[in-house]
């Protein structure tokens, strides 16, 4: 790693953050830290009595050299992100925009102020895990951002308080976010890694796809190439039909975490809703 990818990741960062309209910036006093659980707050909207961080322990990462920042827009905090130094390298724990974010790209300028924020620090690699079953989490992470899926985890957080959680079994996907890799480099200079249903390849199957009553149907695993769909609005799906949202959880945790678990690599997820596994490889994890 040298001096020149920390600028031009820097650069980027800056770019990204102007923007979206936001200015991105590392968070130390106490009067901080409870701004930024306010805007957490708002975000998970958590049960009073159990709340995702606290201010005091947000500080004591802050002071011993963790990734604490806010984003401010308009003058006010509207998005937190929190990371913490891991075996790994950085793990990012929690990130968030308020609705007054939504839709600008904040959430690429957070990842991009991360990456250089690492880079300056020679940390190359970043993790984090997110809900497989929300597709436009899996688009960002895996296609806009190009960070790679390295193990599928089963109720990972147990019960959450949270009504963004309540009531759902806490899958999570970790990926590794390689910073000076193919992948996000060309992610953080405009070209994201797109993958399409088309371009799978002549030996493709369809492991896991949606029935016309919208009910989950476990296929093949014996191509090249697997697909695996996801619905498109799985949090709306949690709300109207609960039954049927954990039917595509399970059964999501039942393709997807067994070819993950066989050591398959999760290659891309295309913008319509579909992992795309190459079983010719096995992954790295």
């Amino acid at each position: 790693m040298n001096g020149a990818q920390a600028d031009d990741a820097t650069a980027v960062a800056e770019l990204a953050a102007q923007r979206a309209g936001v200015t991105i910036r590392e968070l130390h006093g106490l009067d901080e830290m409870h701004e930024a659980c306010r805007v957490l707050d708002r975000i998970w909207r958590p049960d009073p009595g159990s709340p995702l961080i606290t201010p005091e322990l947000l500080r004591v990462f802050a002071h011993s050299g963790s990734y604490v920042v806010g984003v401010d827009r308009g003058g006010r905090m509207t998005g937190f992100c929190l990371g913490f130094l891991a075996s790994s390298g950085l793990h990012s724990h929690i990130a968030g925009v308020d609705d007054s974010g939504r839709g600008r790209n904040v959430g690429f300028a957070i990842k991009q102020h991360q990456r250089a924020w690492a880079l300056e620090r020679s940390i190359a690699t970043v993790t984090w895990t997110f809900d497989p079953l929300i597709s436009r989490n899996a688009y960002f992470n895996l296609a806009k951002l190009g960070a790679e899926p390295s193990e599928y985890l089963a109720d990972f957080y147990g019960v959450m308080q949270d009504e963004v959680n309540a009531g759902t079994e806490t899958d999570r996907l970790m990926v590794r976010w390689e910073l000076t890799g193919e992948r996000a480099v060309a992610s953080a200079a405009g070209r994201p890694r797109i993958v399409t249903v088309d371009g799978a390849g002549a030996r493709t199957v369809v492991a896991l796809d949606a029935a016309p009553d919208g009910s989950p149907v476990v296929g093949r695993q014996d191509g090249d190439t697997v697909l695996v769909r996801i619905p498109a609005e799985a949090e709306e799906l949690r709300r109207t039909d609960p039954s049927l949202a954990r039917a595509w959880r399970h059964a999501l945790r039942e393709v997807l975490g067994g070819l993950m678990a066989e050591g398959h690599t999760v290659t891309g997820f295309t913008r319509d809703g579909w992992y795309v596994i190459d079983r010719r490889q096995e992954s790295q994890a």
